[in-house]
């Protein structure tokens, strides 16, 4: 059996206010959209996943998305037009249609789904109604019998041929999902739990509830990193991403930054990403004399892009000259404007090895740097 994904993802989010669509926006570090296509593309069954998105979307949908292996397909004014557009590039034995909005799937709700179609051509997750319901105009009217009702959620798991056939053949108005397609030609549709994770984003209130969720997953990690680099030539030096007086430079193949590096390292290691030589070996010609801001930068992408938040940056400068001091605001300020960060929240210090070692006999400077992050734990 193959299993594909469609996200729909081509609403413009207006309820939620602001120019950009909901599915755009992050939670944490990461889009929206991002999240809803890690949850399902890291589930084993799911063999490929398409996102549905509007015209003149496709910057802000790579952008979100990154270098995850997405297709991409565009989308109509309407939901069904999305959907059908989805699915005309879509193939396969199932096909599981889920809201971006719904940016957190549990992947025992897709077990559920999928190993309920043995039975039905349709299946969806559902949760009870747990309020009292009642009609309502200028007062309360009479209640309403909630023991048969049920809040539907996405996604939505169908046997690919049926949702197909009962799509060509619908006529009424773009449907709020494609269970109602399904059951309108007669076909049975039937119902697995659902999970409290799949609310859709929709309000203000939804979108903090949302950040609460993710922030009380995160785990907190600590990285180290840690640079040396000999004296060598004339300078200046690059330290802390500034140019710094000095009469001797540095040796390196890039432009040999020490705290700029060592930072970059401890990212990396917090993240569980690698190493600084990993991603930029030296020996690379591409990387001779480049600025490590570009480093840097890098591993703070990554990181986030792997669902993280970076909270606070300590480098150490080891040396006994240049001296530290007077340049320790613009570098923790240029330190800052790299990560995105406040600055305050990068510490940048110095201190000597009283003439002691290859730093104390003036033969070179080395940095050591303490990062934490808090990351997502596996399948979040």
């Amino acid at each position: 059996m193959t299993v594909s994904a469609l996200i729909v993802a081509a609403g413009s989010g207006s309820r939620m206010g602001g120019e950009l669509p909901k599915q755009f926006r992050p939670i944490g570090s990461k889009a929206v959209l991002a999240h809803a296509v890690d949850a399902l593309a890291s589930h084993s069954a799911i063999d490929v996943v398409r996102v549905v998105i509007g015209e003149g979307q496709q910057d802000l949908a790579r952008s979100a998305l990154g270098n995850r292996n997405v297709e991409l397909v565009i989308g109509g004014a309407e939901r069904s037009d999305s959907v059908r557009a989805g699915m005309e590039a879509s193939e396969g034995d199932v096909i599981l249609i889920h809201d971006a909005a719904r940016p957190f799937c549990p992947p025992d709700v897709i077990d559920r789904l999928l190993a309920a179609l043995g039975a039905a051509e349709g299946a969806v997750p559902v949760l009870p109604v747990a309020d009292t319901l009642a009609r309502a105009g200028t007062f309360l009217g009479e209640a309403v019998d909630r023991s048969r009702l049920v809040r539907v959620q996405t996604p939505q798991a169908f046997q690919f041929r049926s949702l197909a056939e009962t799509y060509a053949q619908w006529s009424g108005p773009s449907p709020t999902d494609e269970s109602t397609v399904l059951r309108a030609a007669g076909r049975p549709v039937t119902v697995v739990h659902g999970d409290p994770m799949l609310e859709k984003l929709t309000t203000a209130a939804d979108w903090q509830r949302a950040e609460a969720y993710l922030n009380s997953r995160l785990i907190p990690r600590t990285g180290l990193g840690f640079d040396v680099h000999a004296f060598a030539g004339d300078g200046p030096i690059m330290m802390g991403g500034i140019e710094i007086p000095h009469q001797r430079g540095l040796a390196g193949h890039s432009d040999a930054d020490v705290i700029l590096h060592s930072i970059t390292d401890a990212l990396l290691g917090a993240g569980g990403l690698g190493d600084i030589g990993q991603h930029f070996p030296p020996t690379d010609p591409q990387w001779k004399g480049a600025d490590s801001a570009i480093f840097l930068a890098a591993a703070a992408k990554l990181v986030r892009d792997a669902g993280g938040t970076i909270d606070f940056v300590d480098c150490t400068v080891i040396c006994e000259a240049p001296k530290v001091g007077p340049y320790r605001d613009a570098m923790r300020s240029r330190v800052a404007a790299i990560l995105g960060l406040p600055i305050s929240s990068v510490s940048i210090k110095a201190t000597t090895t009283e003439r002691l070692g290859f730093a104390g006999r003036g033969e070179g400077i080395a940095a050591q740097a303490v990062t934490n992050v808090r990351m997502p734990p596996v399948n979040l």
